[in-house]
């Protein structure tokens, strides 16, 4: 059970290395908005991450092999100060406010206090000034730098429409299954989903039933 900080120093790169993970989109945890003492933060329930700890990812081990071993790392976060447990406030879900007790529970909820690896902030950053500056300077490129930034463009633009298509096909197929095969069945299930690229085409199709159960045990463990 975690109780007072361990100590004012820094924390190791072990506990760096696992908030960044969760903070990640890897890790599959949804972060969630909420409020804390009128300041925006990012909270997660605490079932949610031992999951996120616990299970593979594609062809890469879990995290930890254990939900205790998951726990006992997520109790370190609360330890070093990353995580901080809030009460969800009746009326309003997105309101937090810490609770007095700070301790690790699966059905509890953590806000974060660690906001991420300073570095990737400051990459961005400089990413997003060179950004403006090409377009800014975009009339004096050379001209065949301006022709292929013509074509990704349009790729971009065809790879759109073809997401556009796509979704107009599933949809047709599923009201067509709806009476041929109920309860229907969905191509492309995950399309939409919160997962990576390379999970929208897996499974390739599945039913109605065990779709809608899906996305019903997903809601229920994020509450």
């Amino acid at each position: 059970m975690a109780t007072d900080p361990v100590s004012i120093e820094k924390p190791p790169k072990e506990i760096y290395k696992l908030a960044n993970f969760l903070l990640g989109s890897a890790s599959g945890l949804r972060n969630r908005e909420g409020v804390v003492n009128g300041s925006r933060i990012q909270f997660f329930k605490g079932k949610s991450a031992v999951n996120a700890l616990t299970k593979e990812v594609g062809k890469k081990k879990p995290f930890c092999n254990t939900r205790q071993e998951a726990i006992e790392q997520l109790e370190a976060l609360l330890d070093w100060q990353m995580i901080v447990k809030c009460d969800r406030n009746q009326g309003d879900t997105k309101q937090l406010r810490p609770s007095p007790l700070q301790s690790f529970g699966e059905e509890h909820y953590y806000a974060w206090l660690y906001q991420g690896s300073s570095l990737y902030t400051i990459l961005g950053g400089i990413g997003l000034v060179l950004v403006v500056l090409a377009g800014v300077l975009f009339p004096l490129w050379p001209s065949t730098l301006r022709q292929g930034a013509w074509y990704l463009s349009m790729a971009a633009i065809g790879f759109l429409g073809l997401l556009f298509v796509i979704a107009i096909i599933r949809l047709i197929v599923y009201v067509i299954s709806i009476f041929s095969h109920p309860p229907g069945l969905w191509i492309f299930p995950n399309l939409f989903e919160d997962v990576g690229f390379f999970d929208t085409d897996i499974p390739a199709k599945t039913a109605d039933s065990v779709h809608k159960r899906g996305n019903a045990s997903r809601v229920e463990e994020e509450e």
